[in-house]
């Protein structure tokens, strides 16, 4: 079993910055690609950034230059650095693991929001 614990949301004016952590406990954890997905009132969850347990990134085109992901394996850590944030960052930001194609696990959700 895993657990994912996120932490960072926050109230943040438009062009601020915010860093999101999350914090994994359970076997296989760095052995596993994680993610960050995010999902805004009346909209469906979306991808926002993943990467593999070698280092491997991918992100949203709306993010892209904006956001850097990344995992401190040592600690089972992932982190979302997030710049130059916009009021359409707006969500509630979920941490995921992959342990196969079909099991996948969330963490709680930790809420983001961007507004003057």
């Amino acid at each position: 079993q895993v657990q994912l614990v996120e932490s960072g949301g926050g109230l943040v004016q438009p062009g601020g910055s915010l860093r999101l952590s999350c914090a994994a406990s359970g076997s296989g954890v760095s052995a596993s690609p994680m993610g960050w997905y995010r999902q805004a009132p009346g909209k469906q969850r979306e991808m926002v950034a993943t990467i593999t347990t070698s280092g491997s990134t991918n992100y949203a085109d709306s993010v892209k230059g904006r956001f850097t992901i990344s995992r401190d394996n040592a600690k089972n850590t992932m982190y979302l650095q997030m710049n130059s944030l916009k009021p359409e960052d707006t969500a509630v930001y979920y941490c995921n693991l992959r342990r196969t194609p079909t099991i996948t696990y969330w963490g709680q959700g930790t809420q983001v929001t961007v507004s003057s």
